[in-house]
């Protein structure tokens, strides 16, 4: 009997041990990509169009030149075109003087062969950012020796709370996937008046900007899910990879569309490190 269980024990243990690949499901014809942003600096407005490429797929990516770009406001004859950019690969306002204005929505169109996308955002007021500082902490169980810098704000909104925090150091987009600060108001918005601490030990002679995006809550949704995609290590309790729901619909022609159209005000501010 004893030798009996430790085989249905070795079994089982073995059993588990087995790799099972499952299945992604690989693209069929061309996916647009679709990443827009539109704020009230003309410095970060411009749309990126690329094509999807599978999961696994590591070749550089193709991006569209030939697309047509306008965003517009619903109601009004309000049209700003974009034009491509071949320097950036992105399609920048042909005015660079049109910016996002708090109160207005906004609607992205793209044109591109048969088809037209859309996708459209409400710019929101802009929280406030007060002071940056920062403070020598020696090493910990969690975080390395060196500067931590605190953001101190307010934010007085009751809703439409989804933020996006980007970091910048020394002209360097912090761009990881533990990089994509993301957070709403599920517990409250207070510590940002207390002094939000950034994770990241800098040391003396850094310059590090910190950025600032409110967000419509559809764009906040998809770099959450986003964030979940860049995580998942596809593991037996990873749940299969898939897209993030994009804010982007096809309004004419056939096929998908990924990608995302943030509207939001922009908030920066910067500091230098001292020892």
């Amino acid at each position: 009997m004893r030798r009996l269980l430790i085989l249905l024990l070795s079994v089982l243990f073995f059993s588990c041990q087995e790799e099972v690949d499952l299945p992604l499901a690989t693209i069929e014809g061309e996916i647009p990509v679709i990443e827009g942003t539109w704020t009230d600096k003309d410095f970060y407005n411009e749309v990126t169009i690329s094509l999807a490429k599978n999961y696994f797929d590591e070749s550089p990516r193709i991006v569209i030149s030939d697309a047509e770009v306008v965003i517009s406001i619903p109601g009004t004859e309000v049209l700003i075109p974009f034009v491509y950019n071949s320097s950036t690969g992105s399609y920048r306002p042909k005015d660079r003087r049109k910016v996002a204005k708090v109160g207005e929505r906004y609607t992205l169109s793209v044109k591109w062969r048969d088809n037209i996308y859309q996708a459209s955002g409400l710019m929101l007021e802009a929280p406030k950012i007060d002071s940056l500082t920062y403070e020598f902490k020696e090493k910990r169980l969690f975080s390395d020796e060196g500067y931590y810098i605190k953001a101190y704000g307010k934010i007085p909104f009751s809703r439409d709370n989804y933020y996006r925090i980007r970091v910048i150091e020394n002209d360097t987009l912090k761009n990881n996937r533990e990089d994509y600060l993301l957070f709403d108001d599920t517990f409250g918005l207070s510590f940002f008046e207390r002094g939000l601490e950034l994770n990241y030990a800098f040391q003396p002679g850094d310059r590090v900007r910190l950025e600032l995006f409110r967000m419509n809550r559809d764009v906040y949704n998809y770099f959450t899910q986003l964030v979940g995609l860049l995580f998942n290590d596809g593991g037996l309790f990873s749940p299969p990879p898939q897209n993030p729901e994009t804010n982007i619909r096809v309004i004419q022609g056939e096929g998908e569309v990924l990608g995302y159209f943030l509207v939001s005000p922009l908030l920066s501010e910067s500091i230098f490190i001292r020892e």
